[in-house]
């Protein structure tokens, strides 16, 4: 083989290794930021759950003092009444 057909097996050999590990890495850092959005994700899910659990238990405290107290309700704002 000649030198000029050495070179350029050696050129493009060494170009399809660099365009095979440039993938391969890409597709690493691609999986990589999925999972975290799915980490992301579940961490929101648990974070809502923990969220309506809370509010459920103060439904469920707001309906047992509604039971125990005598709420009334007004129709004006006391901050908004003419002096």
């Amino acid at each position: 083989m000649s030198q000029g057909a050495k070179l350029t097996l050696a050129g493009t050999t060494l170009g399809a290794i660099g365009i095979v590990i440039f993938v391969h890495y890409g597709q690493q850092a691609e999986r990589a930021a999925m999972h975290a959005g799915v980490i992301r994700d579940m961490e929101q899910q648990k974070l809502k759950r923990e969220r309506q659990a809370d509010f459920e238990m103060q439904r469920a405290l707001e309906q047992e003092y509604r039971k125990i107290q005598t709420v009334s309700t007004t129709d004006q704002d006391p901050s908004n009444e003419k002096m």
